[in-house]
């Protein structure tokens, strides 16, 4: 399990951690995840009135990992020849909780498909304890050379993979900025990444931040629930200083460079978010390595609020829209 580090706080947080989360350990090291989150079917039909298409195709049935695409309706109008960015989003959910299929996620994914607008490819990856880091990453790659090899008709027809995007929320931030370090570039042809927006990117460490330390017992997303998704999802016995938690020590800068020259970095984040001194860690590192780096850090909201609050969502679409049109932030 994940351990203290030297001048840590532990404890700090009063929030039980499993109730609050909703899950039970089990003996064998999996969690039974009491909470049923609501789920919605793809709506591909396009007779239906929907603003947005949806559909699941499967990546790799031996892992259970799939992608929901969302095509808005007004992509299939013949009168329009130019093709839309593609955004291959990853859900949030701590690395242990929700899906693609999450209503809360779908939602999110037709009102930004909707309002950009883009063709959207939503990745259905593994989550831990069952399956812990790196394997999200691994799905996450592995849905990048999918795309690029898929015949399906909305992304051959209708997505610019030249000018793709690759996104996450919390968790899904986290995996976008692995994603980006591990996938061999190079080999993604026609596929082609721009950049990375990261919103509220799931970052720690063992050292407490300010934020976390000022809203240890934030009731929206407390530091035990945070803790305990790391604990859950990092390999056995690493700490929360492991490079997938907290990129800015050890060799994690070192990897950098596997990032293609030109790519910007989005990164959005909220004051009242236990997470943001780690965001804007990442987004200096980022920074101080020749990284173009667009900051959108704003006050009033809390971790997950663009997706519970649907006007911070349409303003934060307006900032993504103007980063994935702009060639440079103005």
């Amino acid at each position: 399990m994940s351990g203290a580090g030297e001048g840590e706080a532990e404890d700090i947080s009063t929030v039980d951690k499993y109730q609050g989360l909703q899950i039970a350990p089990n003996p064998d090291g999996t969690i039974t995840r009491l909470a049923k989150f609501p789920e919605s079917p793809p709506t591909s039909d396009p007779k239906l009135p929907t603003p947005v298409l949806s559909k699941d195709i499967p990546i790799n049935e031996s892992k259970n990992t799939w992608v929901r695409i969302y095509l808005p309706r007004h992509a299939l109008d013949h009168s329009s020849s130019s093709k839309l960015p593609l955004v291959v989003f990853y859900h949030g959910g701590g690395f242990i909780l929700c899906s693609a299929a999450s209503t809360i996620f779908h939602d999110y994914c037709v009102s930004f498909a909707t309002d950009v607008p883009v063709i959207i490819a939503s990745v259905e990856y593994r989550l831990a304890p069952e399956h812990r880091l790196p394997a999200a990453y691994e799905d996450a790659t592995e849905s990048l050379h999918w795309i690029k090899t898929t015949p399906d008709d909305w992304l051959r027809d209708q997505a610019d993979l030249s000018n793709t995007f690759l996104m996450g929320i919390s968790a899904g931030g986290n995996i976008a900025y692995h994603a980006a370090l591990h996938a061999h570039v190079d080999r993604l042809h026609p596929l082609k990444i721009h950049g990375l927006i990261l919103q509220q990117p799931f970052f720690s460490g063992t050292q407490r931040s300010g934020s976390e330390l000022r809203l240890a017992n934030n009731p929206t997303f407390p530091l035990s629930w945070s803790d305990l998704m790391w604990d859950l999802s990092l390999p056995i016995g690493a700490s929360r200083d492991h490079e997938y938690c907290n990129p800015t020590v050890g060799d994690g800068c070192k990897k950098l460079d596997r990032m293609a020259v030109g790519w910007r970095v989005l990164v959005t984040g909220w004051d009242g978010d236990p997470l943001i001194d780690r965001q804007i860690e990442v987004a200096k590192m980022l920074e101080e390595n020749g990284v173009h780096v667009v900051c959108h850090f704003a006050e009033g909201g809390y971790h997950g609020v663009d997706i519970m609050d649907a006007s911070k969502a349409k303003a934060l679409f307006v900032v993504v829209k103007n980063f994935i049109f702009s060639q440079s932030d103005s």
